[in-house]
């Protein structure tokens, strides 16, 4: 019986609202994007982008369903990979993606609907700003990208939540997470569990310049003004 109620607890922690929130320890970026998105490719992350040619087809576009896949960098030296959610605009979307934030002094986290911004100049996808859960703002890197690797068919949700979940059961998580949630029941286009999204903070920050070319930064900081504007009238 304890056995039976394992699959529904975790992915009842695998779904939190933008700005990210982590609800789940212990997985790693790999095994959580390819449940998300069906693309069967195993390996280190950086090895993803030249195993997916001539099994997927690969661009410098986002697309829902998509994998994007960044380069190496830094300290990041195996790469990273993550599920695109949502395109928002020509600059910016939402991820899902897991071991990227350190909270709590933990990795492992999985953090969905995670704001990701194009920086690079030509608006290309070439380089990226990701959303940085323990500054509740976007990191300060300029992460490289190799580009996205589109799946064959776009995963259902109800499909990508079962994938996650039989991921998720062979995965326990190293301790329960210590962020507050609210469960949220009323999502009828997902499956019949229930999903844990992250309370929404009392007052917008203000919004900090980006260390970006003039016109682009401009761009940006307008964007996230509007956007702050729309937060507070809501």
């Amino acid at each position: 019986m304890r056995k039976s109620l394992l699959a529904p607890t975790l992915i009842a922690l695998a779904l939190a609202a933008s700005p990210a929130n982590a609800l789940y320890e212990g997985l790693q970026c790999v095994p959580f994007a390819r449940a998300l998105t069906g693309v069967t490719i195993f390996g280190d992350a950086h090895t993803w982008w030249n195993q997916a040619e001539g099994r997927y087809q690969r661009g410098d576009q986002p697309k829902v369903g998509a994998v994007m896949a960044f380069r190496p960098h830094g300290n990041m030296r195996l790469g990273h990979v993550a599920a695109v959610r949502k395109v928002i605009d020509k600059r910016t979307l939402l991820i899902s993606h897991a071991n990227w934030s350190t909270i709590d002094g933990m990795r492992g986290h999985i953090e969905e609907d995670v704001r990701v911004i194009d920086v690079s100049e030509d608006n290309d996808w070439s380089r990226v700003r990701v959303w940085y859960t323990p500054n509740s703002a976007l990191g300060g890197n300029e992460w490289p990208l190799h580009g996205f690797i589109y799946p064959e068919k776009t995963r259902k949700e109800k499909e990508a939540r079962a994938a996650l979940a039989a991921v998720l059961a062979k995965t326990p998580p190293s301790r329960p997470s210590a962020k507050p949630a609210v469960l949220d029941t009323a999502k009828p286009e997902r499956p019949a569990v229930r999903f844990a999204t992250a309370s929404a903070p009392k007052t917008a920050a203000k919004t900090a310049g980006f260390t970006l070319s003039t016109g682009l930064l401009s761009e940006i900081d307008n964007a996230a003004k509007k956007e702050a504007k729309r937060a507070r009238k809501s």
